[in-house]
């Protein structure tokens, strides 16, 4: 059997930043501030924040604990912790399935951010207002040879910085991505501060307003809230698990777990510290949904001093976002095969990037030629369609299946999940939380689940 953590990191802050470069994605820096707009502000961002520490941090140390004991991938790891004649390994197909599902919409999308970038430092948006702006990205999405090229140019870096290999290639440049990508938030962030207007903005993203929260109804901010908390950390498909594979035991898994949350809350928070005063400034609504980064921001930066640098490095920023899930989940998908396939390395990438491509052409082709083709409904899209299984599905299933791994007697069980858990310094798992976490987690993840479908089919 391939040993994957021969060829691990070679240092902890390389763990820390490629699985925090794998949780932070779009779900970070697009969804997360049109969401928080749209439910209130501040007061969405506490809920937010509570459930984020409840949530997410046990799933994600439980993904850790099983990829660090088993030194496998998804494809691996169940069957060499699993009781003798349990079936837990057959989780494998829906984990390596959800992966791939994954690539086949976000290659496309990160594919928008790589045409966006372009456009925006070679001038492309100057002079157009905001229904210019609009119909340049609906003439983006009708052209699929456009299309096309970006979501093959991404494809073909997240396979090439993969076929460098863990050290060289996955952990050295997404490192420098990332710490790229932190030092353009935070420059973007005191752009938008200094701004004339950005007072009410700020006191809009930073001063809760639970008033604002009860309009819309507690418990719909709260599944909001919920929702975001744990979609956002890409947990129940096995994308943090390889990481946890190529980890020492010198550190308690906790404390890596909180590194990575806090990175990845800290990186959702700048870019509402980038959006929210930008948007008051210019009296732009800054709930008004996903036109709000392909739309309105292009609009925005149009009218800001200095607006096309401005832009330009804020679409750079994003696509070291989306660059960073692309060459994780990648790298999750070349290990899981080169598990079940046992060929070498760059064999399966040079193979798993043309095959990559073709399965993101539905998603691609389904805002142009397969425009026709509604899966879920009137004005839905292919995309909508794999976002839905992967996000409404795959995670919430998944992440339960970890936990119940975790914590029963009929899997690995909570005293080997707390013993490797817990090898190492650093910050124990609290042990008082059993109950909670082999119960009540596993409960609060269903009822996402169920609601996932009810505001999709019965809202």
């Amino acid at each position: 059997m391939i040993l994957l953590s021969r060829n691990g990191f070679s240092t902890r802050m390389g763990f820390i930043l490629v699985s925090a470069g794998c949780a932070i994605g779009l779900g970070n820096v697009w969804r997360f501030p049109f969401i928080t707009g749209q439910y209130g502000g501040a007061s969405f961002v506490l809920i937010y924040l509570v459930f984020l520490a409840i949530l997410g941090l046990p799933i994600m140390v439980a993904e850790y604990a099983v990829g660090r004991a088993s030194h496998h991938s998804v494809a691996m790891s169940f069957e060499a912790l699993e009781p003798k004649g349990t079936k837990w390994h057959l989780y494998k197909y829906g984990a390596v399935a959800g992966n791939l599902l994954l690539m086949m919409f976000y290659t496309t999308v990160s594919g928008w951010m790589l045409y966006y970038f372009f456009k925006m430092a070679t001038g492309g948006f100057e002079g157009l207002d905001a229904e210019g702006i609009g119909q340049a990205f609906g003439g983006l999405l009708a052209d699929p040879v456009t299309l096309f090229i970006n979501m093959a140019i991404i494809v073909l870096l997240g396979g090439g910085v993969c076929y460098l290999g863990v050290r060289t290639g996955v952990e050295r440049i997404t490192k420098s991505m990332m710490t790229c990508l932190l030092g353009l938030m935070v420059l973007l962030a005191v752009n938008s501060i200094l701004l004339p207007g950005s007072g009410e903005g700020l006191r809009y993203y930073l001063y809760p307003d639970f008033g604002r929260l009860m309009e819309f109804g507690v418990q719909e901010v709260v599944f909001a809230a919920m929702g975001q908390a744990f979609f956002t950390l890409s947990i129940g498909i096995g994308s943090m698990a390889i990481f946890g594979s190529y980890i020492g035991k010198s550190k308690r898994l906790t404390g890596e777990a909180i590194w990575v949350i806090l990175l990845d809350t800290f990186v959702a928070l700048m870019a509402g510290m980038i959006i929210f005063p930008a948007c008051f400034n210019f009296g732009v609504n800054p709930g008004s949904g996903p036109s709000l980064l392909f739309v309105t921001l292009p609009n925005v930066f149009n009218h800001m001093p200095l607006g096309r640098l401005w832009g330009t490095l804020f679409f750079l920023f994003m696509l070291f976002a989306a660059l960073s899930t692309v060459i994780a989940v990648f790298e999750n998908i070349v290990c899981c095969f080169l598990e079940l396939l046992r060929k070498d390395r760059k064999i399966i990438i040079s193979r798993g990037i043309p095959i990559i491509i073709l399965l993101s052409m539905p998603c691609l082709l389904g805002f142009n030629v397969l425009s026709g083709i509604q899966p879920l409904g009137e004005g839905s899209c292919i995309l909508d369609l794999e976002d839905f299984l992967v996000s409404n599905n795959l995670l919430p299933i998944g992440s339960v299946i970890y936990l119940l791994f975790c914590t029963s007697r009929y899997g690995w069980g909570w005293d080997n999940f707390i013993r490797e858990a817990d090898t190492g310094k650093g910050i124990a798992f609290p042990k008082w939380l059993r109950f909670y976490v082999s119960y009540v987690l596993p409960l609060i993840v269903l009822a996402i689940f169920v609601q996932g479908y009810y505001a999709k089919f019965f809202q």
